[in-house]
């Protein structure tokens, strides 16, 4: 969340290097914890070089496998440890081949658009 600068009463909006390095963090600490993680990146507004002040986060969350549905998946993530607000979209790693052999404009912008912050080995 925006940060009060210390010698100031103005609020302060984390920047894209900020927020890039604490999703890494946080993205390295769940695949420590939850190995079934595949990948995890952003897309939007701070991937385009476009975010401002209250922008928020969007994140992608690939996965081995999950019980829960597509939409259920969110609530298997703390975001709310990062410094701006975030919402994520988790697949399965299934998911995720398929979306992108299909092709489609989301998968395109997806495809084009994602940083990936943490990549599990092998």
């Amino acid at each position: 969340m925006p940060v009060r600068s210390s010698t100031s009463s103005v609020l302060r909006w984390p920047d894209a290097v900020q927020v890039r390095e604490a999703l890494a963090e946080w993205a390295r600490a769940r695949g420590r914890t939850t190995p079934d993680i595949q990948r995890v990146g952003y897309f939007g507004s701070y991937a385009r070089g476009t975010w401002g002040p209250g922008s928020d986060l969007d994140v992608v969350i690939v996965v081995g496998r999950s019980e829960r549905t597509f939409l259920d998946r969110g609530v298997d993530w703390d975001l709310t440890v990062l410094p701006v607000p975030a919402e994520s979209l988790t697949y399965t790693a299934d998911e995720w081949r398929r979306l992108s052999d299909a092709g489609g404009r989301f998968a395109k912008m997806l495809e084009d658009q994602t940083v990936w912050v943490y990549e599990r080995d092998g």
